[in-house]
């Protein structure tokens, strides 16, 4: 299977929520369950819950990212849906749309600090295995 992603993906939960966008411009967007996402890139994320949202849904996502002091919003569009468990439980493939470029330079940022601070092994983790293996 051809991988279709196009940037790096981070996969960890953070907390969420998600507002459906309606077409009319006269409703106001409306608060769904969907509470965690479970992987992130610049591109898009994959967020759990427990509604089923169609393909071409429009969602605003606000991100609470692990270890960042700040809230993100991201605008997307559902790109797929998965039943995890029939009627209670759904994942959906988010990709970005019109989402303002700060906002996506943040979530890299975000990506990049995560991924080069969990390549490093705490020093006390280190001496920990040193001491096992003199033992």
């Amino acid at each position: 299977m051809k991988e279709k992603r196009k940037a790096n993906r981070l996969h960890e939960f953070n907390e969420i929520t998600v507002s459906v966008i309606p077409e009319s411009k006269e409703a106001s967007p409306e608060n769904i369950a969907y509470k965690y996402s479970e992987d992130i890139s610049a591109s898009g994320t994959k967020i759990r819950g427990n509604i089923l949202l169609p393909v071409d849904t429009l969602v605003k996502i606000d991100f609470t990212l692990k270890t960042l002091e700040e809230k993100i919003t991201a605008m997307g569009k559902v790109k797929w849906i998965k039943v995890i468990f029939e009627d209670n439980w759904y994942e959906a493939g988010v990709e970005f749309v019109d989402t303002p470029d700060e906002a996506i330079k943040k979530i890299e940022q975000y990506i990049n600090w995560k991924q080069k601070s969990s390549s490093f092994m705490p020093l006390w983790i280190s001496a920990k295995f040193k001491e096992a293996k003199q033992k």
